[in-house]
């Protein structure tokens, strides 16, 4: 079997990629990703050269590339997660957003749809999608697989709209998809714009620690690898045409998670209590921030056995432990260093 998963070295991706490379040797994994800022195939060092493993350089946005990718490789199977992921670039240059989320995914759909419009048996298309396209909840509720979609930022819009589409070629042409709709992802290798890695990077450089609003906003937490676990099982054991919500089971407001950050820093630093915590600052709250977000995961545990493997607080134990001892990774990252990998592995 040939299997294209779309932002393999992303954050997210390159969890799923390993965990198939490594799990099923008679798989061919196809890595695909445009390494824009947040790919980094430093993510992958341990795999790059299995057999079974093969990276392609290229963006989801050229149909013509894609188109010719398809034909030449004849895909099985596609996991796409490439995407452009960050609320507040998708508030600052939403064009881009649609152009990869959207455009991207519909030259996917497309490519797909042409290569195996005769004979779906045995393929699939598998989209990976976010919570955020729901919108807001108030105090109370979860978000089902059933709950109407209402997105509030370009960024959800955008995930609500290539969502929709894969759903149209599904009923209109008959495309094998699956869709799953997960909480916020943490864990190792996650690009430091992101909350957990941020404060992290910024507690190590006594910077502040820079928290919107009064920092109540709640987010349900899921560690990135019980999440390559669960999208293993959603695509080897999900129905076809279904959705599965992927959520951690706990939830978390902003100003909480931080403190808790903030402690576990300090003893691992072995530094006094609170010097991290004198580092948080209040500042103005973005632009149709939602207020809480929190997934009903009910479903993909009763019909596919999943759960998470571990509480919030042992999986961001073990994030820390990772930053801490790959500071090197971080320092590339932070300074762009690892943009030369991929010229160094594949252009030497």
């Amino acid at each position: 079997m040939k299997i294209l998963i779309t932002g393999g070295a992303g954050f997210i991706g390159s969890h799923v990629t390993r965990l198939f490379v490594e799990r099923y040797p008679q798989y061919h994994i196809f890595n695909l990703d445009a390494l824009t800022y947040a790919g980094n195939l430093e993510n992958l060092k341990d795999v790059e050269n299995k057999p079974n493993y093969t990276f392609v350089k290229g963006d989801i946005t050229e149909e013509d590339f894609i188109n010719a990718l398809f034909e030449t490789h004849k895909f099985d199977s596609v996991i796409h997660l490439a995407a452009e992921s960050h609320v507040d670039r998708s508030i600052t240059d939403p064009l881009a957003f649609v152009k990869t989320n959207v455009m991207g995914t519909m030259n996917l759909l497309n490519a797909f749809k042409t290569c195996w419009e005769n004979n779906f048996n045995d393929k699939l298309f598998y989209h990976v999608s976010t919570d955020e396209v729901y919108g807001s909840l108030g105090e109370t509720g979860l978000f089902t697989e059933t709950t109407s979609y209402d997105p509030n930022s370009p960024y959800s819009a955008s995930k609500a709209s290539s969502d929709h589409f894969v759903r149209a070629y599904g009923e209109t042409y008959g495309l094998p998809y699956v869709i799953s709709n997960c909480s916020n992802n943490y864990g190792p290798n996650q690009f430091p714009e992101k909350l957990i890695p941020l404060f992290i990077n910024n507690i190590l450089g006594k910077k502040p620690l820079p928290i919107y609003g009064n920092g109540k906003y709640t987010r349900d937490w899921l560690y990135v690898k019980d999440h390559a676990v669960a999208i293993d099982l959603v695509f080897h054991k999900g129905k076809k045409k279904e959705t599965y919500n992927i959520g951690g089971f706990n939830e978390w407001q902003n100003i909480d998670l931080v403190t808790l950050l903030c402690e576990q820093m300090d003893e691992k630093l072995e530094q006094p209590k609170d010097t991290s915590e004198k580092l948080i600052s209040y500042v103005k709250d973005r632009p149709g921030h939602d207020l809480r977000y929190a997934i009903d995961a009910s479903k993909i545990k009763r019909e596919l056995g999943w759960e998470p493997s571990v509480t919030f607080e042992e999986g961001l134990d073990k994030t820390i432990d990772w930053y801490l001892a790959n500071e090197d990774w971080l320092k590339n990252v932070t300074s762009g260093a690892y943009q030369s990998y991929y010229k160094k592995q594949y252009n030497p």
